[in-house]
């Protein structure tokens, strides 16, 4: 491991299923000591993307064949043909904007602000590679089954809840993004059920219309965490 992650996600709840260039999410990855070294991100700032290897840190087994959310979580398919975390060797692969590389006044500190990262806070990265448009980008590529739902949404309400006044403007716009992007498990459909989600240390609250395609956010207060 070289560095970790440091975002609001402090559990596996909510966690973007994909890195996304529109996510307003911001993700520090910060070095370890052996490895925070100013000459090894010597001109990394002159790329606008990076590439992320990481691991998935809370799986212990893995699966030949999972089931993928966006495909109602009931069709089988191979785990290769998938982004599941449950893997043979479970490493995943994201690609975040790099917004600025912060290092502290002794040089001993070096941490990278990254949007869009579909990580967990305490994430391991294992390594960092520039993103190289002409050769890592491939417009005329086929999806496969993930084209289906490339674009799939909800609509988040939340006009009832008074309490979002209290929940700062960059957190609130995180939780949205979050929501919109229908953090539910893909077995779970019932429009009564309540859901929590804990994000920077706010508790979410919401219920979900499918056939509205809507998030009602019911309630949103800061979490005390036992200490």
């Amino acid at each position: 491991m070289i560095a970790y992650a440091r975002n609001g996600h402090t559990d596996k709840f909510g966690i973007p299923r994909q890195s996304r260039e529109e996510s307003p999410i911001l993700t520090r990855i910060v070095f370890e000591p052996e490895f925070s070294i100013p000459d090894s991100v010597r001109e990394l700032e002159k790329f606008s993307h990076i590439w992320l290897i990481w691991g998935f840190s809370e799986v212990d087994s893995w699966s030949p064949t999972v089931r993928p959310p966006r495909l109602g979580g009931n069709k089988r398919v191979g785990v290769f043909a998938t982004r599941s975390p449950f893997r043979p060797n479970p490493l995943g692969l994201s690609s975040v904007r790099l917004l600025c590389i912060r290092q502290s006044a002794a040089g001993h500190q070096i941490e990278l602000i990254v949007s869009g990262a579909d990580l967990m806070d305490g994430t391991p990265i294992y390594d960092i590679k520039p993103y190289l448009s002409f050769s890592d980008s491939h417009p005329e590529a086929v999806n496969g089954f993930a084209e289906e739902t490339k674009d799939y949404h909800l609509d988040v309400r939340w006009d009832n809840v008074r309490c979002t006044k209290d929940v700062p403007e960059e957190i609130m716009e995180d939780i949205k993004y979050i929501l919109s992007q229908d953090p539910r498990p893909a077995y779970q459909a019932d429009p009564t059920r309540v859901y929590k989600m804990d994000y920077a240390g706010w508790r979410v609250e919401f219920s979900v219309d499918d056939l509205k395609s809507r998030v009602y956010i019911q309630s949103i207060y800061k979490v005390k965490y036992d200490t």
